[in-house]
Formats: structure tokens, C-alpha cells, sequence
């Protein structure tokens, strides 16, 4: 059965945008680099440190199914089709894809997130089901379905704005990290949820 990892970009105050859904220099890591993070040549505008490189690769392969918001889905507009990772993304919605919206494009819009976890367990079978951060993700992680929490930690402080796990009540503990990577401003986290 896949694992399901929440899992973004992340300030070191644990904000993944501001109030207004900016990033800020958040993602500037992700396009500042020499190593692309796919080997095949193909262009690819995402090009990180050779040190990230490895990590992300390895993570973006492992990747079956993206959960996400949305409000996430509405703000980039479902990458227009295209994920940067996975072959499917299912989206926490209690409203339909819009109409006529990239038919082709392997995306399920689900009403509530453990209806959306187990949709996205299905279509990934062994791969991982990557659950974008924010408040899909804190509910995610609230209910018991996060196995893993990856962190991409940038140093900046943004003192508020969208917290990395949502509005999640409570305590979650977690356990040592078990991937540790310094990139060229990003540290890679990744943490097992203890149960």
C-alpha cells in the first residue's frame, strides 16, 4: 500500500505563503541551481543545486498522486493540466472541475480529505501519495492519514501568513528526521509520524 507523505516548501517560521498567497523567495531555490531535476535533458525549468538534486529527484519519482486544496488547485490553476509530479492529482472540493477545464488531465475532485486519501491510495498502488501542506494537509494529518512529513525549509521569516499545518489542533509528535539534505538555501527534512 502507497505511504502518504504531507509535504512543501516551508519558511523557517513555518509559513508556505503569506496572507495573500504570495511565496515570496520561498521557491527561488527550486530555479537558481545548475542541476536540473530531471536527467533527460528535456528542459526542464527546474534546475536546483547539485546537493537538492538527488533528494528531490527521488522524491518527485516516488511521487503516484498529489492531494491538494482547492483553493491551491484555483490559485495556480491546476499547473494547467500538469503536475510537476505524479500522474494524478486529486483535489478537496465540494465543487466540480470547471467545465470544459483540461478534460484530458487525470484529475478527481473529491468532497472531504479522507474520501480525497482514499482515492489518491488507489490510483498511486505503491507509490506515494503526496499531500500538499497548508490546511488539507493539517486535516490530513489530524484524521491519522500522514505516515510522513517532508519539509523543504528556506531561510527566510515570514511572521505570518498560510501555516504549514494548516489550522491542525493539537499535538502531533514526530519522530527523529530520517533524511537530513543541505541544499543551497534549502534543508530537506523528512520526519516519520509517530503513532
Amino acid at each position: 500500500m502507497s505511504s502518504v507523505i504531507m509535504h512543501s516548501v516551508v519558511s523557517v517560521d513555518g509559513f508556505i505563503a503569506d496572507e495573500k498567497d504570495a511565496v515570496g523567495p520561498l521557491h527561488d531555490w527550486y530555479f537558481s541551481g545548475d542541476t536540473p531535476i530531471t536527467g533527460d535533458g528535456s528542459g526542464n525549468r527546474f534546475r536546483v543545486s547539485r546537493a537538492s538534486a538527488g533528494y528531490v529527484r527521488s522524491m518527485w519519482e516516488s511521487i503516484g498522486v498529489i492531494v491538494m486544496g482547492r483553493h491551491l488547485f484555483d490559485l495556480v490553476n491546476g499547473w494547467e493540466g500538469r503536475p510537476p509530479a505524479g500522474d494524478h492529482v486529486v483535489v478537496v472540493s465540494h465543487r466540480p472541475k470547471p467545465e470544459g477545464w483540461h478534460p484530458e488531465a487525470s484529475y478527481h475532485f473529491v468532497g472531504d480529505v479522507p474520501a480525497a486519501i482514499a482515492k489518491a491510495r488507489e490510483l498511486a498502488g505503491d507509490r506515494v501519495v503526496a499531500v500538499n501542506a497548508g490546511d488539507v494537509g493539517g486535516q490530513a494529518l489530524a484524521a491519522g492519514l500522514v505516515d510522513a512529513v517532508a519539509m523543504d525549509v528556506v531561510p527566510v521569516v515570514f511572521g505570518s501568513g498560510k501555516r504549514y499545518f494548516g489550522g491542525v489542533d493539537g499535538q502531533h509528535l514526530l519522530a527523529d528526521p530520517d533524511v537530513v539534505v543541505q541544499g543551497e538555501r534549502v534543508l530537506h527534512l523528512k520526519f516519520d509520524v509517530r503513532r
